[in-house]
C-alpha cells in the first residue's frame, strides 16, 4: 500500500495531543498588534481544542500519521 500524504497546511496549524485530541492556536497574533485591544490579545494567548466531531474526522484524515 502506498504512503499517505500529509496536508502540509493542516500540519502547520494543528497538532495532535497525546490522547489524540486536535490542538490549535487561534489566528490573529502575528502582526498589527498595536491596534488590537489588550483583552483581545489575552484571549488569543491560549490554545484551543477542536470540539466538532465533523471537523475532527476531517482533520484526522488530513493528518494520517499524527
Amino acid at each position: 500500500m502506498p504512503k499517505l500524504k500529509t496536508k502540509k497546511g493542516v500540519a502547520k496549524r494543528f497538532r495532535l495531543t497525546k490522547t489524540k485530541k486536535i490542538k490549535y492556536t487561534p489566528c490573529g497574533k502575528s502582526h498589527l498588534l498595536t491596534g488590537k485591544e489588550p483583552e483581545r490579545l489575552r484571549r488569543l494567548r491560549g490554545q484551543g481544542i477542536v470540539e466538532s466531531q465533523k471537523d475532527i474526522k476531517y482533520l484526522k484524515r488530513m493528518l494520517p500519521y499524527g
